[in-house]
């Protein structure tokens, strides 16, 4: 009797486990699939990165929250986005057509300055992309040992499913653009994102170390990643080559002017060149804490700002950076020019 009262238990447990699982599983939503909620608060939440859109700043952060702001960031209203996957960077080329990355493998596109958005691509499709694009070539050219090996890291991303981000999103215009992200994730639109080309065998990155950032200097085009990776658009090569620097940490954000590109990372480190990238000088800042943001000012400055909230000003002539007064309030993080408090809003106007 005991014995038959000790199964019905363990079968009453079971089913209800089982029950449970069901209603969890029946619940479960995919980020990509559901769009982000309408928030009062959503302008609080944290922001990951910020841009302008002609005269209107765009902010994506958490839980696919897309804001824009008319005034200087004064006041801000939530973009109607189909996901709520987090999103990392965004990017205007114009003032109506912007392109926005994050996690999952999503892409993001907005044709009307930022009010509405829809998908472009996610990472369910992107390891599929990458088998049928080398694929072809390794049809093509059956004597190259490249293309079964990258076939076969498409195959791997089918298998692991939509968990890559992208970390950053860069266009030349309406129609050229690159989205970048971990393990030398690089794709490539020439056609405003209706279609994307994987990168991988243009980008010198045998390693597949995280492209963290990229961005045009004005005369230039460069990916920072993390181990030091420095790459550069070569023109005639048509392929992102190597760069060589004495710091091997992470490099989070590049930067720069026609002539000039400033790299910045790990640990108060930056580095400066002032020859496309050939030679780089260390700009010392007394600081042990990592960079996350800069942007150039209107005067022309390079102004960098740590995780801390510290505000460091880069002047021609003057090989230390030097703090600001007006560095950010005790609490304050800036990650990609957005602050996470209202502190934060002095940086906002000064993009």
């Amino acid at each position: 009797m005991c014995s038959f009262k000790k199964f019905v238990l363990v079968t009453l447990c079971a089913t209800l486990a089982l029950l449970q699982a069901v209603a969890q599983a029946a619940s479960f939503v995919d980020v990509l699939e559901l769009p982000a909620k309408p928030s009062a608060l959503a302008q609080r939440s944290p922001l990951l990165d910020v841009t302008r859109a002609g005269e209107r700043l765009v902010a994506v952060g958490q839980r696919g929250h897309i804001l824009y702001s008319d005034d200087a960031g004064v006041q801000w209203q939530q973009a109607a986005v189909p996901v709520s996957a987090d999103l990392n960077a965004v990017h205007f080329p114009t003032a109506e057509q912007g392109w926005a990355v994050g996690n999952d493998g999503v892409i993001l596109h907005s044709n009307d300055a930022g009010a509405t958005w829809s998908k472009q691509l996610d990472g369910r499709a992107i390891g599929a992309l990458l088998v049928q694009h080398y694929g072809a070539l390794a049809s093509a050219e059956p004597a190259s040992e490249q293309w079964p090996l990258l076939v076969t890291e498409g195959q791997r991303l089918v298998e692991e499913g939509a968990d890559k981000p992208f970390l950053d999103v860069w266009f030349a215009n309406e129609q050229l653009g690159y989205a970048v992200g971990v393990f030398n994730l690089i794709l490539r639109t020439t056609d405003g994102g209706q279609s994307w080309t994987p990168f991988q065998d243009r980008t010198e990155n045998p390693q597949g170390l995280h492209l963290n950032a990229i961005a045009a200097t004005g005369d230039a085009l460069y990916i920072a990643g993390e181990q030091g990776l420095l790459r550069k658009w070569d023109a005639i090569l048509e392929r992102f080559t190597a760069l060589e620097t004495s710091y091997e940490g992470s490099f989070f954000g590049v930067i720069g002017k026609p002539g000039e590109v400033l790299v910045y990372g790990l640990r108060g480190n930056v580095l400066h060149s002032h020859d496309g990238g050939y030679t780089w000088q260390a700009r010392p800042t007394d600081l042990q804490i990592s960079f996350s943001a800069a942007l150039v000012d209107a005067q022309g400055r390079y102004r960098l700002f740590t995780q801390a909230g510290h505000q460091l000003l880069a002047e021609d002539g003057q090989p230390r950076l030097r703090a600001c007064a007006s560095s950010l309030a005790s609490g304050s993080t800036a990650t990609g020019c957005v602050t996470c408090s209202r502190s934060g809003r002095s940086l906002i106007e000064s993009l």
